[in-house]
């Protein structure tokens, strides 16, 4: 089809395309006429945020804020939350006085309700939600204010209380890890102290005291072995002169019996009758005499007496020891006392030996202390770290609760409050007409295209060759008698007919 066939398409059914652009957006506008009014009420909201700088105090909300608002709007939205507003605000009280179900009331409500997030410009974080819209459509302008207000109200309220749990929560469940990390590290504290206990001596960093104690304690024990055989030589030696001493001694007591001191006592008397004789009483040699024969007496008395008691070998050894020489009795006490330093150098000798063992154990058993000792260590480090970043995390989110409690982190800051509608927002009578008038024109075309479709008339060239597959020769428009144009055309053809044929004119 070329352009002439368009426009003669056009010419064919104008009327049918006008008439409906004219009614159609007239009809519509009549509609948004009759419509009831609905008024729909507005806020803005943006997202201030966090005053303190997120270098000093991390907050413990990680979530996204589109992710929030999702989450507050499905509590908001809900049956709970609406009822009451519906209820105190008196809405719907058509619907009421129907005996409407309130789960209706609460779904026309929520489709009421729209929440639309701000789009960020020019920044570079497209996630980032810098604030969003509440708005409330109703019949009453004032109603819609009210309601719009409510429902910021509730927002505001919500992210205040979600954040104020996050760091609540984060906190408790913190300071829960801190005190099952605490009972932990107290459990490998104690490990340690009782591996300590068991291996006292044989820490890492204790070898080198252990190798200077052994190689001390094999000198003394060195020094007491030589001390151990110097005094068994001096006993010995002791032993031997004491042998000799008492020997010697023991012989020359064989006349200490009561015959030989009674034949000693005789020959002093006759010595004293032949010194009276010769010399006065007072003369010292008497006198002597005399001493000594009362000196020998006593020792008789004294040998009588132990004669008569019949002392034990036991007694006899004790009277004799008291009787012996003071250089026996002497070498009797060296002898005593080397005995004693024998005693004690052997209980040290034996002790030195005992704790020569025990460091040479403790020496040869390191390495394997120390292996124990670090895989220890190590897993006393790690819940020390452990809880150590668990007290540091702590501390951080008890500073990230004081502030979301003090409200100085992020915030939603109302830009625009909700405002009192003058105009309805439905129905707009413009985009009703304007919706009226691309109806007609859709309808008009519609309507011409129909009746386009239905007509069969052949009025070109082409439809003929298109319809006969046939070459055209003539074309024979329509006459139809009567008509002006009709006649015109008869009165052209005759004409043309007497000039053609001239003979049949005469």
């Amino acid at each position: 089809m070329s352009v002439e066939d368009y426009v003669g398409m056009l010419r064919r059914h104008v009327w049918q395309i006008i008439i409906p652009i004219l009614l159609t957006p007239l009809l519509a506008l009549g509609v948004a006429m009759l419509l009831p009014e609905r008024y729909t009420s507005q806020t803005l909201v943006l997202v201030e945020q966090q005053k303190v700088p997120t270098s000093i105090v991390q907050s413990t909300v990680t979530d996204a804020l589109n992710q929030r608002l999702s989450t507050m709007q499905q509590q908001i939205l809900s049956r709970t939350r609406l009822q009451p507003i519906i209820e105190r605000l008196g809405l719907y009280k058509d619907q009421v006085a129907n005996k409407a179900p309130m789960e209706d009331l609460v779904a026309q409500m929520r489709k009421s309700i729209t929440v639309t997030t701000v789009k960020s410009v020019g920044t570079s974080r497209q996630n980032e939600v810098p604030g969003f819209t509440i708005a409330f459509e109703s019949d009453h302008a004032r109603t819609a204010q009210l309601v719009c207000a409510e429902i910021l109200s509730m927002f505001i309220d919500e992210n205040i209380k979600l954040r104020a749990q996050a760091a609540d929560s984060t906190t408790e469940f913190l300071q829960k890890q801190v005190e099952e990390a605490k009972r932990k590290l107290d459990e490998k504290d104690q490990r340690v102290a009782e591996f300590k206990r068991r291996y006292l001596g044989q820490l890492p960093g204790q070898e080198q005291s252990n190798m200077n104690i052994l190689m001390g304690l094999s000198q003394q024990l060195e020094a007491v072995s030589q001390l151990l055989t110097r005094t068994h030589q001096d006993k010995t030696y002791a032993e031997s002169l004491l042998a000799q001493q008492v020997a010697a001694w023991e012989a020359s007591q064989q006349g200490s019996n009561p015959q030989t001191l009674e034949t000693q006592l005789t020959a002093l008397q006759n010595q004293l009758i032949t010194l009276e004789a010769r010399y006065t009483p007072d003369h010292p040699d008497v006198t002597k005499m005399k001493a000594d024969i009362a000196q020998l007496k006593n020792k008789i008395d004294e040998a009588n007496a132990t004669t008569k008691d019949k002392p034990s070998d036991k007694d006899k050894a004790a009277v004799a020891k008291l009787n012996e020489p003071a250089q026996i009795q002497q070498l009797r006490g060296q002898i005593h006392q080397y005995e004693m330093t024998l005693k004690e150098k052997t209980r040290d000798q034996e002790r030195m030996q005992e704790q020569i063992k025990v460091y040479r154990s403790r020496v040869e058993g390191f390495p394997l202390v120390e292996q124990q000792f670090n895989e220890i260590l190590r897993d006393y480090s790690t819940a020390q770290g452990f809880y150590d970043d668990l007290l540091k995390n702590r501390g951080k989110a008890e500073v990230a609760g004081d502030l979301e409690r003090r409200q100085q982190s992020e915030q939603f800051r109302v830009v625009d409050p909700p405002n009192l509608p003058v105009n309805p927002t439905f129905p707009n009578q413009l985009l009703f007409a304007g919706g009226g008038l691309g109806g007609g024109i859709g309808i008009g075309f519609a309507i011409a295209l129909l009746l386009e479709l239905k007509d069969k008339s052949i009025r070109t060239e082409a439809d003929i060759e298109a319809l006969l597959q046939l070459p055209t020769l003539a074309l024979v428009p329509s006459v139809v008698e009567g008509s002006s144009r009709s006649r015109g055309l008869l009165s052209r053809i005759r004409k043309t007919e007497e000039r053609a044929l001239p003979g049949a004119g005469a």
